[in-house]
């Protein structure tokens, strides 16, 4: 037997099996029909629903943050953190000192430019 005549004889065998299957087809139990029904009927009726308005971004914050108490908490703390930076008690530190020491000295080279050198110049 050649390789084309043996396809030729899975072909037809697959072809009885298959057309065996759809004669044999199971029919659909009524409890899964009405299943099926229900959710395909739940799913169009949540289609048909108005789609609930879209909340602005700083609602979203705000709520993430934790509301207008937790808001109320970091807006008064803030407040806090500028008074202390602005009139800062004695006994801190001030910040601008400790970045910029009012007590620095530059030193300037000296670059030997006299009136000697001039006069020489002429």
């Amino acid at each position: 037997m050649n390789w084309g005549m043996m396809m030729a004889e899975d072909d037809m065998e697959l072809d009885q099996l298959f057309a065996q299957a759809r004669s044999a087809r199971p029919d659909l139990s009524d409890d899964l029909a009405v299943r099926i029904l229900t959710d395909a009927e739940t799913v169009r009726l949540d289609r048909l629903k108005p789609a609930a308005p879209q909340r602005s971004v700083w609602a979203r914050i705000l709520d993430g943050i934790g509301g207008w108490q937790s808001m109320g908490g970091l807006v008064a703390a803030s407040a806090a953190g500028v008074w202390i930076g602005f009139a800062a008690p004695d006994f801190l530190p001030d910040p601008a000192t400790i970045l910029y020491p009012q007590d620095t000295s530059f030193a300037v080279a000296d670059l030997g430019l006299d009136t000697t050198f001039l006069e020489d110049a002429e």
